[in-house]
């Protein structure tokens, strides 16, 4: 999970295995795999940021790194 800040200051958790896209229009804009949508002042690069943190923690970013680097052309 990571806090994401809303346009009016409020602070939301969003799950981040749930995030299918993030665009900047000119805002930021956070859409779900269920379809939810969430404007959030962070920027795409640190939204990426804060996801890439979480996923260290749960193991998932280290696992996925591993099978890059282990898979050859």
């Amino acid at each position: 999970m990571i806090a994401v800040t809303r346009l009016n200051g409020t602070t939301v958790i969003v799950n981040a295995l749930l995030i299918e896209t993030i665009e900047e229009v000119p805002d930021t804009l956070i859409t779900l795999t269920t379809g939810k949508k969430y404007l959030a002042r962070e920027s795409s690069a640190e939204l990426i940021a804060l996801i890439k943190d979480y996923l260290r923690t749960i193991g998932v970013y280290a696992a996925s790194m591993r099978m890059e680097q282990t898979e050859g052309p």
